[in-house]
């Protein structure tokens, strides 16, 4: 048997994409079959995976937590106790994200700065599956479904992590101007190239990341993996379809979409049988058959470990976002989520209590977004079975009949379905990259500002803070990380500086 040494880029990228050619460390994998390729794959290329309840933080474990306290479905609340003079440590770093600052790695409190380590840990991973993807055809003894299976997964992660950096280190996808519009740097090979790193144009980040997700779903046909932990071909079209839309393609997604409900595994848990929490059950667990794939930690749940007999302090739900649950009470129905999704605490402040054991906030993908998926697709394509589409998810979410919307077309039902994924998909990383995509939707676009209720470093509430539209203010894109535009010595453009926010 031929030996193939592979060089393992263990993270020789001290900091991501641009330090691919410091080699702090290396190891030498000898990679004598697809198994040991398995190995690299489960240890490198998928995220980080906790052992039972762990949580992410905004310094380094997990990945991106700040995605959930920056759109309009969170606020903040604080509940002091007479004497007490400072907020809780742990959730201080969220309030510069929570408040759009222009000096989001400098610690309010301490005025320590620290370094965002998504870009780097997310080039780690892409580093490793360009090593996996080179190599795993040269293993012709393996057979070829195995052969297919490790390549499928390792396309399929390396495609969502190019849209995970896309859409937090770049604007939204407009195809107009994509060929001129930054992303963010590609990396699709092994080698280490002498060369600082540029940023690629939108329309080349997104040419890799639907080839990737094509190719993954090719290659994924017929896999049968042990675990939601394990990606497979219903989730590498179910997040093909989510890309399409993000790119305006809606027939595209139409097509994706009628695939993957062709496939076994689609399935709604209807929540009229939902046993609750009283019975340790949550709507995103490992016992929820609507789970189709999940990776990385939990950040929600964070939030809501801040709690002592002195200091209350908690991102919860928002009024807006309280109010769609409630808004079809007329009409004597019951949206079932409110209660499934979170918990009533203090004066009906509402603490997310959506994540159980083992499945994961930041990435998680689930049958639910497919007939989302769908019924935008259909309702951007004028297509009347949009509103059939999206009547299967209302009937295994209300309770007493389904909201009447037999009469919606066009702009109202866009409208609706995307009510209805905010609805649903609250705090699983979806709202602040949706109210991205909607600003610059090429049909229907949907503008606004945000605004949130701001806290000093002593948990004094001082007013608020208002996140100016998609185009009116800078803050929309995440700064890229200050150790990468030192090391590529000015190759690698920064996005607009964010300017200082004033209090209204």
């Amino acid at each position: 048997m031929k030996r193939y040494l592979i060089l393992i880029l263990c993270v020789l990228l001290f900091n991501s994409c641009g330090k691919f050619l410091e080699e702090f460390s290396q190891d030498l994998a000898y990679a004598e079959s697809c198994a040991d390729l398995d190995e690299i794959l489960i240890g490198n290329g998928y995220m980080e995976q906790p052992e039972g309840f762990a949580k992410a933080s905004i310094y380094g474990n997990g990945y991106y937590p700040y995605i959930h306290v920056m759109d309009d479905d969170v606020i903040m609340t604080v509940f002091k106790k007479d004497g007490v003079t400072d907020l809780i440590n742990e959730m201080v770093p969220y309030k510069n994200f929570y408040d759009w600052s222009d000096q989001l790695t400098i610690n309010p409190k301490t005025d320590e700065e620290w370094e965002d380590k998504d870009w780097e840990k997310m080039y780690s991973h892409i580093a490793y599956l360009n090593v996996i993807i080179a190599h795993v055809k040269k293993f012709s003894h393996d057979s070829v479904e195995t052969r297919n299976r490790v390549e499928g997964e390792a396309r399929f992660l390396r495609g969502a992590y190019y849209y995970l950096l896309t859409n937090l280190y770049a604007n939204p996808y407009v195809k107009e101007s994509a060929s001129s519009d930054m992303g963010v740097p590609l990396n699709l090979t092994e080698d280490i190239v002498d060369e600082y790193y540029k940023r690629n144009s939108m329309e080349e980040c997104y040419r890799v990341i639907v080839e990737d997700l094509k190719v993954a779903a090719d290659k994924l046909k017929g896999v049968t993996q042990p675990t939601i932990y394990r990606v497979n071909e219903l989730a590498a079209r179910i997040l093909l379809s989510r890309v399409y839309l993000y790119m305006g393609e809606w027939q595209l997604a139409l097509d994706e979409c009628q695939k993957a409900l062709a496939l076994e595994g689609v399935e709604l848990m209807d929540l009229k049988s939902f046993q609750g929490r009283e019975k340790e059950r949550y709507v995103l667990d490992n016992k929820n058959p609507e789970i189709v794939f999940t990776q990385g930690y939990s950040a929600t749940n964070t939030f809501y470990d801040q709690m002592s007999y002195f200091c209350i302090c908690t991102f919860g739900g928002s009024e807006d976002l309280i109010s769609l649950y409630n808004r079809f009470e007329e009409q004597q129905i019951k949206d079932l989520r409110l209660d499934a999704f979170f918990e009533v605490i203090g004066d009906e402040q509402y603490k997310m209590s959506k994540v159980g054991e083992k499945v994961y906030d930041c990435f998680v993908i689930r049958s639910a977004e497919l007939y989302l998926n769908k019924a935008e697709a259909e309702a951007m394509l004028d297509k009347a079975e949009a509103i059939q589409t999206i009547k299967t998810l209302l009937n295994n979410r209300f309770e007493g009949g389904i909201p009447d919307i037999d009469g919606l077309s066009g702009k109202d039902l866009v409208s609706f379905i995307r009510d209805e994924r905010r609805r649903e998909l609250c705090f699983e990383a979806h709202r602040w990259f949706d109210l991205r995509r909607y600003a610059v939707s090429p049909k229907y676009p949907e503008k606004k500002s945000i605004r949130h209720t701001a806290y000093d470093i002593k948990g004094k509430l001082e007013g608020d803070y208002v996140l100016k539209p998609y185009g009116e203010d800078p803050a929309w894109v995440l700064p890229i990380p200050g150790y990468e535009i030192v090391y590529n010595q000015g190759n690698l453009v920064d996005n607009p500086q964010r300017v200082e926010r004033e209090l209204e």
